[in-house]
């Protein structure tokens, strides 16, 4: 019968690679921009981890169809799940993606596919019976589109250098987030802070057992499985304008707002950028944690050369919105950055329910071997083995038990323990 990527050559990868690259040729309307990136850190706990890879390619052998990824991995109670997510985290998204898609269906396809990531590389993490924790900030650059997932209080902002900056990505701190404190009780964990001598309770609201300060992560085995591995996704799409991102762990975040790490290193190239927001984060708080920073630029085809000085006036509001054109009264910016305020939001999703985050599938019937594959860990399933991530659930009227996605028993029981279902079945010795 063959390994399942045999199978899944056969079935997916028909279409040759000459119409492939021709297919790409035509759906690049417009020229891609210059990609300039830079990364500076200072290390307290030696635990936090990144990743900068430009050379992706959706098509193999196809350079027109090459995209970046940037990744921070936040690591706590030790490095190993930190070092396991860098190394795993992009093969096991990439692994969520049907072959042989265009660009546009296979951007369509990304948010899901980081989900099915996410939770595949906590799963296998967990299996190997370490008891340590990161956060990640997942960025992959395609063009003019930016996708972001997240889990835990790493963050990813956006400067369009005409003065919006803008998060894409949402902390999972449980004392700043009243929802995720009430998703972690419902589904049987504890929220409180650290009780001293005479019932003084201090610091940050936890999670008990386990006393984790994040309502999502990958790893964190011994806290229990109500600590979520589903990441919020966020995809937007920039104008021709451009723009930097600033992708860094809380060692930055907790010493400098996102409006003061984008002011802090405006009109410098991306490498001096990141080192520029580090001593800044540093001047600031001091170095109390580990504290790296990614800066990314992406800069038009035409324009090598990025603004020395954010404009003087600009529309507060533009912070607040997507899809806004910068106002007339930035007169004095030139044409390119009057359009650099012109974002498109085109997805965005934080729930924790994987029923949700998977969606529907129509048409996921069985494939031409005969196999269902799990929406999670892409195994071959039997038609009598799958279960569909919809059965049972109360979150989609719609929904039909034997619509796909479908996902392994093991898979099924990982959701319903993230779900409060069950007890979490992790055992740590």
């Amino acid at each position: 019968m063959g390994s399942r990527e045999e199978r899944h050559r056969l079935n997916h990868d028909l279409v040759p690679l000459a119409a492939l690259i021709s297919r790409e040729l035509r759906n690049e309307k417009m020229e891609k921009p210059t990609v300039r990136y830079g990364c500076a850190a200072q290390s307290k706990k030696g635990e936090d981890y990144f990743l900068m890879k430009t050379d992706c390619q959706r098509v193999q052998g196809n350079p027109s169809s090459s995209f970046s990824v940037f990744a921070i991995f936040d690591g706590h109670n030790g490095t190993a799940a930190a070092v396991f997510s860098k190394d795993h985290l992009l093969n096991h998204v990439l692994s969520a993606i049907p072959h042989g898609l265009g660009r546009d269906e296979w951007l369509h396809a990304l948010p899901r596919a980081l989900v099915a990531g996410f939770v595949k590389t906590d799963k296998e993490f967990q299996r190997k019976g370490q008891t340590s924790g990161t956060t990640a900030t997942f960025v992959i650059l395609d063009g003019w589109t930016v996708t972001v997932a997240c889990v835990g209080d790493s963050r990813c902002i956006l400067d369009t250098q005409g003065g919006a900056v803008s998060e894409l990505t949402v902390d999972h701190r449980l004392e700043e987030n009243a929802e995720e404190r009430e998703r972690v009780t419902a589904s049987g964990g504890e929220v409180g802070r650290l009780s001293i001598f005479a019932g003084t309770e201090v610091g940050p609201l936890r999670c008990w057992p386990g006393g984790l300060c994040l309502s999502r992560s990958i790893g964190d085995m011994d806290v229990g499985e109500f600590i979520v591995p589903i990441p919020y996704v966020k995809q937007v799409k920039l104008s021709t304008a451009g723009g930097r991102l600033i992708i860094a762990s809380d060692g930055i975040w907790d010493a400098l707002s996102s409006d003061m790490a984008a002011k802090s290193c405006r009109g410098l190239p991306a490498e001096l950028a990141a080192r520029q927001v580090v001593k800044e984060a540093l001047r600031t708080r001091g170095l109390k944690d580990d504290t790296t920073c990614i800066v990314v630029d992406i800069i038009p085809p035409d324009s090598t050369i990025r603004p020395a000085t954010p404009p003087k006036k600009y529309n507060k509001l533009q912070s607040l919105f997507f899809r806004r054109k910068s106002q007339k009264s930035t007169a004095k910016l030139s044409k390119k950055l009057s359009a650099i305020g012109i974002v498109e939001e085109l997805f965005e999703e934080g729930s924790a329910m994987l029923a949700e985050r998977l969606g529907n599938e129509d048409s996921n019937g069985p494939s031409m071997s005969g196999f269902f594959i799990c929406a999670v860990c892409q195994v071959d399933l039997a038609a009598s083995e799958g279960i569909s991530v919809h059965a049972g659930s109360i979150f989609s009227t719609s929904s039909k038990p034997w619509q796909g996605p479908f996902l392994c028993a093991d898979c099924r029981d990982k959701k319903d323990a993230m779900e409060g279902k069950r007890p979490s079945g992790v055992k740590v010795a």
